[in-house]
């Protein structure tokens, strides 16, 4: 290794000079350091670069004669041994800097001091050895020789860092690990090199070193620099994010303030502009906008009803059945929202959405009678959001309206109130959040409940299904001279939102529908279902005041077990048929039921637990065709047999939904599927499509991916017309088309036009269709390949 830097040391010392030129020129063009450390790193980088360069020339000139080597070799050698104790005053003065500004130290450490005065010391021997022969002297050939006081020179470069290195040490948490890193490496290695150098000569690894680790000083104070800068950056960073979520929370609170001030307009709408806001956010990210986007949405949704607040008290509490001239006034409103918003410049879409959210997809809305795309997309998501809200929420002239009968809605106005795409979104929401929180829901049944007259009080509708239920209560007497007859009672019913009525708009509204009511004792009455029967009844002794009921179902058959004080009787009820829901609720007479507690069993009922009262009511006593008709009583409760699809295939059926379907899914879907079996749900089942003849694909991506279309023709009659053509019956022909793994499916009935695209991922070799439904019978079956 000495041999090779010997061989190569001069090209090695014209390499170091030019990087100490580079780097000092560098520093120079640096901002980010204090002033004062700067010009020191400079003087480093100057005092290195003229270190080596003059050693470069010593060895150049050494053993010239003439007299321009003489002069040459002579000044070189000064200026390195002068120079070899200024880079050690450099780094004083670089260490001086840092305990001033970094360590807060208001006196300089005595060390310091000592090693300022030494490197002085030996910068002023530099120039007296350059007048005698002390360090070294020269021949008649200019040849460079040690002179007998030459260990002398190293005294100052080996001792300065050493003290260097004790007050490095000494203030190890005033230096980063960068910066200390350096400052070992500047202080150590010029002293291992100079040991060495005893023993070498005729190479100046000891100056070659120095101006090494100068450049590396430079560089581990420009990464400590960047560290530093970097830091600073994620402090500012953070800082900024902390005032943007104080500024965020003050826009909320705000915003929130607002929005309770023009709630106070109205009672009744309490609540509902947060839930429009969450709503139209869901939205917004099921249609996949950034989070951006998606606050946007929120707080325009969530604003966009300020207009109310310029609308007359008067106007709002008659909004059922306002006259023309308050017509007019609420139309305002979307333009005093907009204009009260406006003022928001740094939020412009906040008075977007108050401006256009009352806007109609098929251009009946107000202020401007905008239609599809010509209303902002932000005012299109919120319009979805707010009729779903609207719908769901109680006003001051109607009931809130179920929510299956708000997701119907929904399907009807997609593409002609609301934009279709956001409407369909709205409805796979509606769809997950009754997947989470099932309607029916045994949590919301009252604990207590006092009745006078008969049927004063009713709890809200117990669900009867399939696992049986038990119900236990107290019952309280509240008799007196006037009113001496007390007893709880039961109501066996059907009702969209669980609830008994007794109101006709009402009854309408929630399709209610009484089977028939119960008391404990031998007294029953039937109203709407096929019939009820006594089927065990026994009497006997007053035991106490405890109550309970054990219920359960299994197709159109309830069975329901009664024990009370007195009695304990068992009663069948036979329904119009399996689609039908049946609920009971509690009320009673004159008596006060305590402790009322709803769980269910864990047993499940089957056919040989409720004996028939009545024959089961079928509605495919029809021709039937290539396949065996089926009932369809609820949601994919039958499904036909797999039809192989292999290049195309037409189904033609008729089509009738059951008594008492009131909705648009009742009617006929089709599956696409493989499984070994050729079954619906069978080993290996993969469903590839989900498509109802209505117009909507509920099936998943997994498996494939689906493209829905569906157009309303000229010859639509409208929705009700629609439900009422299938309650009567219709001939349907839906035809598919398969090449590969790429499906077409058609199907036109009614003025609904479908068409769905279905691409698999992974072909199977075989796939099969089935027909399925919801409260609909298939009849008359025919397959055309």
């Amino acid at each position: 290794m000495i041999e090779l830097i010997r061989a190569h040391q001069l090209n090695l010392m014209l390499l170091l000079c030019g990087a100490c030129a580079i780097l000092a020129f560098l520093v120079f063009h640096t901002r980010f350091l204090p002033k004062t450390r700067k010009w020191i790193l400079i003087l480093m980088e100057l005092m290195a670069l003229l270190l080596l360069w003059f050693d470069r020339l010593a060895y150049i000139y050494a053993g010239d004669p003439s007299e321009l080597g003489g002069i040459m070799v002579r000044v070189s050698n000064f200026l390195v041994f002068f120079l070899t104790p200024g880079m050690a005053f450099g780094l004083t003065l670089y260490l001086m800097d840092w305990l001033k500004n970094e360590g807060k130290l208001k006196i300089t450490p005595k060390r310091i001091k000592f090693s300022l005065l030494a490197t002085v010391i030996g910068m002023i021997l530099a120039v007296i050895a350059a007048l005698t022969d002390l360090y070294y002297y020269f021949d008649a050939s200019n040849l460079y020789h040690r002179g007998n006081g030459f260990i002398i020179a190293y005294i100052i470069p080996v001792l300065c860092p050493i003290i260097q290195f004790t007050v490095v040490k000494h203030y190890r948490n005033i230096f980063s690990r960068l910066v200390y890193i350096s400052l070992i490496l500047y202080i150590f290695v010029p002293v291992i090199c100079g040991i060495i150098q005893i023993f070498a000569y005729g190479i100046s690894i000891v100056n070659m070193s120095m101006v090494a680790v100068s450049i590396s000083l430079y560089v581990f104070t420009y990464l400590d620099i960047n560290n530093t800068v970097e830091h600073a950056h994620k402090i500012e960073i953070q800082n900024m994010e902390i005032e943007k979520q104080r500024m965020q929370r003050l826009f909320e609170q705000t915003a929130t303030a607002f929005v309770s001030a023009v709630e106070k307009k109205d009672d009744y709408t309490k609540g509902n502009a947060v839930k429009i806001a969450e709503y139209a956010r869901r939205i917004a990210e099921l249609a996949g906008k950034d989070e951006a986007e998606c606050e946007k949405v929120y707080y325009a949704a969530l604003l966009h009803d300020v207009g109310i607040i310029g609308i007359p008290d008067r106007v709002i509490k008659n909004e059922y059945n306002p006259k023309k001239r308050d017509r007019e006034l609420i139309k305002q409103k979307p333009l005093i929202g907009k204009e009260i918003l406006s003022s928001i410049t740094e939020y412009p879409y906040l008075s977007v959405g108050a401006q256009y959210s009352h806007e109609r997809y098929n251009g009946t809305g107000y202020p401007d009678g905008l239609k599809g795309e010509e209303i902002p997309e932000i005012a299109r998501i919120i319009a979805v959001a707010d009729a779903y809200v609207s719908m769901t929420t109680k006003k001051r002239f109607r009931e809130a309206r179920p929510v299956f009968i708000a997701r119907e809605n929904l399907i009807k106005g997609a593409g002609a109130e609301f934009d279709p795409e956001f409407a369909n979104l709205m409805i796979k929401i509606i769809d997950h959040d009754s997947s989470d929180q099932m309607q029916n829901n045994l949590s919301d049944v009252e604990t207590e409940l006092s009745c006078g007259a008969y049927r004063e009080h009713i709890t809200v509708g117990i669900p009867i299904e399939n696992n049986m239920t038990r119900i236990t209560f107290e019952c309280v007497c509240q008799t007196d001279e006037a009113h001496r007859f007390s007893a709880p009672a039961v109501i066996l019913f059907d009702s969209y939102d669980r609830r008994v009525h007794d109101n006709q708009k009402a009854i309408e509204a929630y399709h209610y529908l009484e089977y028939g009511e119960i008391w404990f004792d031998e007294n029953t009455i039937t109203t709407s279902a096929r019939k009820i029967e006594i089927t065990r009844i026994e009497k006997h002794a007053n035991t106490g005041s405890g109550y309970e009921i054990v219920m359960g179902r299994f197709g159109d058959h309830l069975k329901v077990k009664l024990t009370s004080p007195d009695y304990e009787k068992e009663i069948i009820a036979a329904l119009d048929n399996e689609a039908k829901s049946s609920y009971l609720a509690l009320t009673g007479e004159n008596c006060r039921l305590e402790n009322i507690t709803v769980q269910q069993t864990g047993d499940t009922v089957s056919a040989e637990d409720i004996p028939r009262i009545a024959d089961a009511s079928s509605f495919t006593d029809r021709m039937e065709s290539d396949i065996p008709n089926i009932q369809i009583n609820r949601t994919r409760s039958e499904h036909t047999a797999g039809i192989e699809l292999r290049e195309k295939l037409k189904l033609m059926f008729h089509t009738m939904s059951l008594p008492g379907a009131n909705l648009v899914w009742n009617c006929p879907y089709i599956i696409l599927f493989t499984s070994k079996d050729g079954i619906v749900g069978g080993e290996e089942y993969r469903e590839f499509a989900f498509v109802k003849l209505y117009g909507e694909n509920e099936g998943d991506d997994t498996y494939a991916k689906n493209v829905l279309t569906m157009k309303k023709k000229t010859d639509f009659p409208g929705w009700e017309v629609w439900k009422n053509r299938i309650r009567k019956g219709f001939e349907c022909e839906i035809s598919l088309e398969r090449k590969g793994g790429h499906i077409v499916l058609i199907a036109e009935n009614l003025g609904i036009y479908i068409e769905n695209i279905t691409d698999i991922r992974d072909v199977p070799d075989k796939i099969y269709v089935a027909l399925t439904g919801d409260q609909v019978a298939l009849t008359d079956i025919r397959i055309k390949q």
